[in-house]
């Protein structure tokens, strides 16, 4: 494991105490002798990538490794900065629907559903919004830092915490409904897997390498399945977490764990397809026959989601913090530590475009729709592109 991958990340958790471990030089004032990012490539563009429009919003999340990645709803863009600022935008110029500040140090979200922003606190609260006036709905505790959205689905708003829980809230009030408990390892990544729901049920992963299918309106368990097996003499080699959301397609569930594998499992049993050894903690996606995944080295790997066949791999971004990738179109994106945002041919994985949104690091995937991508900074840069 490299030590940008640790300087990356920023800290481990000590779930056990709820304490954080320091790792990376800049926070434990050490020398940095973290893996410098690999230089930028040359290669001539082949793909014309435009910049629709660009606002800063809030205050980012500049001095934290926050994952507060932007919610789209239809028209509407929602972002959270960690100083308790939700904003709503229109998602075709940017401009500003309304602002609320909540008041709280915000660390997940913005979730969205049903016509309802949600975000989770440091202090372990969930907080509800209007999504069309960002008016408080209501604000309920659970058990401690929330640092993925919550989403709400079915009337249910599933809310995944740091100390290994999944609650069910009603919807319109935030009162507790049920909650599922699953031990924490003494080590963990500082962050946690939002929870998919679908068809009535919530996929939920977690930091042993776990993966959980629950009832939504009951939260009683129909399945559970180890994608990972934790390996090695110490606590830091046996981490196997799953930090990335689950992505569901076509009745399969594609999940990814740090130091541990890839893997495709059935919705209906949670029985595993196939799977793949591999470290990844930043995300991934998929289009009707690949999935694409940046790994713990910041390689761009495109596999065959039927089988896990490797396609192609693009190593020409070591070290240079790869987000998740997006799929647009013929293309897939990512972006990395100095706010470049790379495009690689989705047949060979080679680059065709780059642009710079901020210099500042792009710790989220972006986000598509239709011909649109958006991508967000952690200095609160958020921008829209589309391609030519």
């Amino acid at each position: 494991m490299t030590k940008i991958l640790l300087a990356a990340l920023l800290a481990v958790c000590c779930a056990g105490c709820g304490t954080t471990e320091k790792v990376a030089s800049w926070f434990s004032g050490g020398k940095d002798n973290s893996e410098p990012p690999s230089p930028l490539v040359e290669f001539r563009p082949r793909l014309n990538v435009v910049r629709l429009w660009s606002e800063g919003v809030g205050s980012g999340t500049d001095d934290q490794y926050l994952k507060l990645e932007p919610a789209v709803a239809g028209q509407r863009l929602f972002t959270a900065d960690s100083d308790g600022e939700v904003v709503a935008l229109d998602a075709s110029n940017g401009k500003t629907l309304w602002s609320e500040d909540v008041d709280e140090h915000i660390t997940g979200g913005p979730g969205f559903g049903e016509n309802v922003v949600l975000v989770g606190t440091g202090e372990g609260e969930v907080i509800a919004l209007n999504a069309d006036s960002g008016k408080k709905l209501w604000r309920s505790r659970v058990s401690s830092e929330v640092l993925s959205p919550p989403i709400k689905a079915d009337g249910t708003v599933v809310v995944r915490t740091n100390d290994g829980r999944v609650f069910g809230m009603a919807g319109d009030t935030g009162k507790r409904l049920w909650t599922y408990d699953r031990t924490v390892p003494a080590l963990t990544l500082r962050g946690t897997s939002a929870p998919l729901v679908s068809g009535g049920i919530v996929i939920a992963g977690f930091d042993a390498g776990r993966l959980a299918a629950l009832d939504l309106p009951t939260g009683r368990l129909i399945w559970e399945t180890s994608v990972a097996t934790s390996r090695g003499r110490s606590e830091l080699e046996r981490m196997v977490d799953i930090d990335s959301e689950p992505l569901l397609m076509d009745g399969i569930i594609y999940v990814a764990t740090f130091q541990g594998q890839i893997a495709a499992v059935q919705l209906e049993s949670g029985r595993i397809l196939w799977n793949r050894e591999i470290s990844s903690y930043a995300g991934f996606t998929a289009d009707e026959s690949y999935l694409y995944l940046s790994n713990d080295q910041s390689h761009v790997l495109a596999f065959d989601r039927f089988t896990g066949t490797v396609i192609w791999r693009q190593e020409k971004l070591h070290a240079r913090a790869a987000t998740g990738p997006a799929s647009i179109g013929d293309y897939v994106v990512v972006g990395d530590l100095e706010g470049y945002l790379h495009w690689m041919d989705k047949a060979t994985g080679d680059f065709v475009a780059r642009t710079q949104l901020s210099g500042a690091r792009i710790i989220v995937k972006p986000i598509v729709v239709g011909k649109v991508l958006y991508a967000y900074a952690s200095d609160g840069t958020l921008a829209a592109y589309t391609y030519h």
